[in-house]
């Protein structure tokens, strides 16, 4: 431990260079999420019976989780790609990082094509499995038609915030995030609850524009996407084209999806594919679920996964930068400071952790306050705030994880603990309700301990795996001064 503690200034440093960037674009992240339930939560203003903003809130929620379902099979686009060109930069390999950013780009545009071409069968298959309302199946329908137009943007996105972290750069992902998630509160505020929504009642004595109502909150996601690759491309241009792609030739492109780099791209990607569809299990699962007990429960769970989310993104900005530092470091085959990076990243998580326990223990009604006005839905949501508190105790240690095993490429580990948590999470829940019978209020105390349950079971695996898994990625890893 002693030799771990050595030399925490410059790990430090270089940590929350990286961390601190990614933490500010990740406060607007949940902020995003708040806004669009907020914003259905208000539309019409007092004029909506409890039904209708329930209903309005589910149609956001039912929309999401069709994207959910398509964009989380197609995480690998940030997590192989900053893993993998974390490495490359930490060999000094700087042909390869052009490569791996080529073939990440490739596959997101030619993906998002597909998308489009194929909306109708997507979205009709999705409701086959989803269980809610007409009303809300309507709102999420019309959600869907329009937020597709987004899909180049999106998974563009996704690849290039990969990269800059796999290149130690965590600002250019920081601005990328604040235009998007900027823009996407303004914009949608505005196409929704017109000029009203953002102060301005009237012009000359006469009403102003009154927006386009729920539509415009999928406008404005789609505007806001692509705002965000235009300043990616922009980054791109002005930082990085001299020094990764001046000198590289017709020949290099052709040898762009080639070789056994590419193998080990694709490989990687299988591994994450199966541990998108683990989390389709568990995130999706959660709001399927919900649905079954009616529009009510079903705005309660999402605003209660809203809440309990914004821990996460705090604590991956030091997930980010452990993975970054991780992989740069096995790519240099530098074991010492692998494991120092290891240490002052989880040292740091907990930092956030006990804050966070702080902040829902005296936040949380006020934090429903501002997910809606309507106080039935408060009042529904009020009897789950002690998982709030729970929150960072359970998931500190899964998402810090998962920053390192990216970082190390170790993608089968990821894999398996992500498919044996999301055996736990359905065990959980479904021995509950088989056991008590539950009704919906009760039901999701059930569902949100079966999330618990998950979290829980991915940390101790990774925790367990973590010799195997990361250091032995490394050579120069058995000096005495290291035992942790």
């Amino acid at each position: 431990m002693t030799g771990l503690l050595k030399n925490a200034k410059s790990i430090n440093k270089e940590m929350l260079r990286l961390a601190l960037p990614s933490i500010l674009a990740n406060i607007t992240v949940p902020i995003v999420g708040m806004v669009d339930i907020a914003v259905a939560g208000h539309i019409s203003g007092s004029g909506n019976s409890v039904a209708e903003t329930a209903t309005l809130i589910g149609g956001i929620s039912i929309g999401a989780l069709i994207f959910d379902l398509v964009y989380w099979n197609f995480a690998f686009l940030r997590v192989g790609t900053g893993g993998m060109t974390a490495q490359a930069y930490g060999r000094g390999d700087y042909k390869e990082c052009t490569n791996i950013f080529l073939r990440a780009m490739g596959i997101a545009f030619g993906s998002a094509l597909l998308f489009i071409l194929l909306q109708w069968p997507i979205s009709h298959l999705a409701f086959l499995v989803i269980d809610c309302s007409d009303q809300v199946r309507s709102l999420a329908y019309t959600y869907f038609q329009i937020r597709i137009l987004a899909a180049p943007a999106t998974l563009g996105l996704m690849a290039l915030k990969g990269w800059f972290i796999g290149v130690q750069d965590g600002v250019s992902p920081m601005v990328t995030d604040l235009v998007v998630n900027i823009m996407n509160v303004i914009v949608s505020i505005l196409l929704s609850l017109g000029l009203a929504g953002i102060g301005i009642e009237s012009i000359g004595g006469r009403p102003t524009w009154s927006g386009m109502g729920f539509p415009g909150i999928a406008w404005g996601t789609v505007i806001a996407q692509y705002s965000g690759l235009a300043t990616a491309g922009g980054i791109i241009c002005a930082k990085y084209l001299k020094r990764y792609f001046s000198e590289y030739t017709k020949e290099d492109l052709k040898q762009v999806f080639k070789g056994s780099e590419t193998r080990k791209f694709f490989t990687m990607n299988a591994d994450l594919i199966i541990r998108a569809f683990s989390f389709i299990g568990i995130y999706i699962g959660f709001t399927l679920i919900a649905t079954k007990y009616g529009d009510m429960m079903l705005a309660v769970s999402s605003i209660m996964m809203q809440l309990l989310m914004l821990f996460s993104y705090f604590t991956d900005g030091f997930a980010y930068a452990g993975e970054a530092m991780s992989g740069k470091y096995i790519g240099a085959d530098d074991g010492l400071n692998l494991r120092r990076t290891v240490l002052w990243t989880f040292i740091w998580s907990g930092g956030i952790c006990l804050l966070f326990m702080v902040i829902y223990a005296f936040g949380g009604e006020w934090m429903l306050a501002v997910m809606t006005s309507d106080v039935a839905v408060q009042q529904a949501c009020s009897p789950y705030l002690i998982w709030l508190i729970c929150m960072p105790l359970m998931g500190c240690a899964a998402f810090t994880w998962d920053g390192i095993y990216i970082g190390a490429t170790a993608s089968a580990a990821m894999r398996n603990a992500m498919i044996l948590s999301t055996i736990a999470f359905l065990a959980g829940y479904f021995i509950c309700e088989w056991t008590f019978k539950p009704d919906g209020p009760a039901a999701i105390h059930f569902l949100l301990a079966a999330y618990f349950l998950h979290l829980v079971v991915r940390s101790l695996i990774l925790t367990v795996r973590y010799k195997k898994d990361v250091l032995s990625r490394v050579s120069n890893r058995t000096s005495n001064d290291l035992n942790m």
